[in-house]
């Protein structure tokens, strides 16, 4: 019974993180309008 009640408290308590996450949103982050530039190293 007792594994039962810890398993219950468990999923409440990741519902609860899941629903707050989910209400507070995701930051507002730009991404930068420059393409990031790579360099091709020379064959030898």
């Amino acid at each position: 019974m007792r594994a039962l009640i810890a398993a219950a408290t468990g999923l409440a308590l990741a519902l609860a993180l899941v629903l707050t996450i989910s209400a507070v949103g995701s930051p507002s982050g730009r991404t930068s309008p420059k393409p990031l530039l790579t360099t091709v190293p020379s064959h030898p």
